[in-house]
């Protein structure tokens, strides 16, 4: 049995730059359809245990999807931690070359890690990218409208008109995207939609984001999935020292839309107003008794999906 191949690929918008560890080889392949499926070909001689690649801002999907195709192992990883592993590796040069050399020996630092299952997020498939791809849009086009009406509050009347046509129109598009989104929900995540609104503070666009940027939910401890989305306090310990906890990381996306969810929580659902409320009353700052409400709510909707149970006031003593 031959041993272990790992594969980093340092993506770029024309091109995806290849490094295969330990064996040392380097090669350049076009990042289009052909370039991916001429890398999968030169891939088939070895036995690749594990390819990992930058998230890129979309230039990494179509490689990511072509080599998962083609029954490869593929994993899409953090760029700042991919440059944390390049530091602590000593390596402080940056070209294209030396990040994909890179990138192979994390992989096998991941792939030989005991919570690699936790590390390495699995790629989402068809459905679930044409779910992300839209809430995507969604959010894009909502910040456009937020500035828009913002340039519309100070702007000389001369130029009134434009941005107010500019606004009709984005507003016309982000109705057309809902009407996407909606039917794209009813017609593969109609019972999980439904479901996660049984909570008072969900609604649909809430339940939508948690459906396209949460797929874990459900399928991990409340510790794993706090962690996940960012909001499980972090040590910040040395020494004798005892630091201030705080959150870091995670996903920013659905953080945001749960934050939306707690706020409307504290005031309409009476188990998350009690729990804020008694913090509050505890002397906890306002935004530390917010985070953790969002966990708490997390930690719920994480038992209802596993359990595929409605939100029951009796388990909580509304």
């Amino acid at each position: 049995m031959s041993d272990p191949v790992f594969v980093g690929i340092d993506v770029s918008k024309d091109t995806l730059e290849v490094a295969c560890w330990p064996a040392g080889i380097a090669q350049c392949f076009a990042n289009d359809e052909a370039g991916a499926q001429a890398l999968g070909t030169a891939l088939a001689g070895y036995d690749v245990a594990l390819i990992v690649l930058e998230a890129t801002g979309g230039y990494e999907r179509e490689p990511a999807c072509v080599l998962a195709a083609a029954g490869l192992p593929v994993a899409v990883l953090n760029p700042r931690q991919a440059r944390d592993f390049a530091k602590a590796m000593g390596v402080l040069a940056k070209t294209d070359r030396i990040d994909a050399q890179l990138l192979a020996q994390w992989a096998e630092v991941l792939w030989r890690s005991p919570k690699r299952e936790q590390l390495l997020k699995p790629l989402a498939d068809a459905e679930q990218q044409h779910l992300q791809a839209l809430v995507q849009r969604r959010r894009q086009l909502v910040g456009m409208l937020v500035a828009e009406r913002q340039r519309l509050s100070i702007s000389h009347r001369a130029a009134r008109p434009s941005i107010e046509a500019l606004i009709t129109a984005i507003k016309a598009q982000i109705d057309d995207v809902e009407g996407q989104l909606s039917a794209h929900v009813a017609r593969h995540h109609a019972a999980l939609s439904a479901l996660l609104e049984t909570t008072r503070g969900i609604a649909t666009t809430t339940a939508t984001a948690l459906i396209a940027g949460l797929p874990e939910l459900g399928k991990l401890s409340r510790q794993q999935i706090s962690a996940l989305v960012g909001v499980a306090p972090l040590n910040r310990d040395s020494g004798k020292k005892r630091g201030k906890r705080s959150i870091f990381g995670g996903r920013p996306d659905v953080r945001t839309a749960l934050y939306m969810a707690t706020l409307a929580a504290t005031r309409f659902n009476p188990h998350i107003h009690r729990f804020y409320q008694r913090l509050l009353d505890a002397g906890k700052p306002k935004k530390v008794a917010l985070i953790a409400a969002m966990r708490k709510l997390l930690t719920i909707l994480n038992a209802m999906v596993r359990s595929g149970k409605p939100w029951d006031d009796s388990l909580h003593g509304a």
